[in-house]
């Protein structure tokens, strides 16, 4: 009875689950399937040419196979299976490079979207906070650690204000951290600036200086730098899950 009663708590257990999977907003908990077409809707929204995108990706696969097979007088039915599996493979790809840049376009010009661009970062070689600085214009200054040290990257709508508060925010932090490089980036479109679209390349880029067992040391230097921050209430919502895509195509 014992046993039975186990097997069906844990019978419940799964079924919950799975219900919870089923019912949750989190793309981490969607299957492959459901992410991929939560990634289409939301991308064709912004990008209107994303079918033709996606056609050519998948004519790109075919002629590709074609290209493979027919040279080398393979069967038929090899040289479709390997047209099906370049299309898909090559549509995928495409999907996710799209989705990228609609995530861009979608979330430009919004307070706090360099988020988008740090949460494309590798999660394994670096971490980042919002806003660890702000202000009333909602000018504000978000921090990634990694292999390159300490980022400060300002967002704001004016560049003088903002570049004096980035100053600030970087001597305070080159006063805790003592000799780690902190690098100051000022994202826009204007002169000296680093576009949204290049934020991810442009931290990636940075020369590798610190190794991982430093990356700890720095946060924890951080956390006491931090401790009496408040903290800027930027706007919620669902950010894209690029990332979770990509980790779909390689398999889980």
């Amino acid at each position: 009875e014992k046993a039975k009663a186990l097997e069906a708590q844990q019978k419940a257990a799964l079924k919950a689950e799975k219900l919870r999977k089923k019912n949750s907003d989190n793309p981490a908990d969607w299957g492959r399937v459901r992410q991929y077409q939560h990634l289409y809707k939301t991308t064709a929204e912004v990008d209107p040419k994303l079918n033709l995108w996606l056609a050519g990706g998948a004519l790109a696969g075919v002629a590709l196979a074609l290209l493979l097979g027919l040279p080398f007088a393979m069967h038929w039915a090899i040289v479709v299976l390997f047209a099906l599996t370049f299309a898909v493979m090559a549509v995928l790809l495409v999907l996710v490079w799209r989705a990228k840049k609609g995530a861009f376009t979608r979330y430009k010009g919004q307070p706090g979207s360099a988020e988008v661009a740090m949460s494309m970062l590798n999660k394994k070689k670096y971490t980042y906070t919002s806003a660890v600085a702000f202000n009333r214009e909602m000018d504000m200054v978000h921090r990634v650690v990694g292999p390159c040290g300490v980022v400060l990257i300002g967002e704001g709508t004016q560049p003088a204000r903002l570049r004096a508060m980035l100053g600030a925010e970087a001597k305070r932090h080159e006063r805790v951290l003592y000799g780690i490089p902190v690098t100051s980036l000022v994202m826009g479109d204007g002169q000296g600036q680093t576009p949204l679209a290049d934020l991810q390349k442009a931290i990636e880029k940075l020369p590798k200086t610190v190794q991982p067992a430093q990356q700890t040391a720095i946060q924890l230097k951080l956390k006491t730098l931090d401790s009496s921050r408040p903290k800027v209430p930027l706007p919620k919502g669902p950010l894209p899950n690029v990332k979770g895509a990509n980790r779909a195509m390689r398999g889980r």
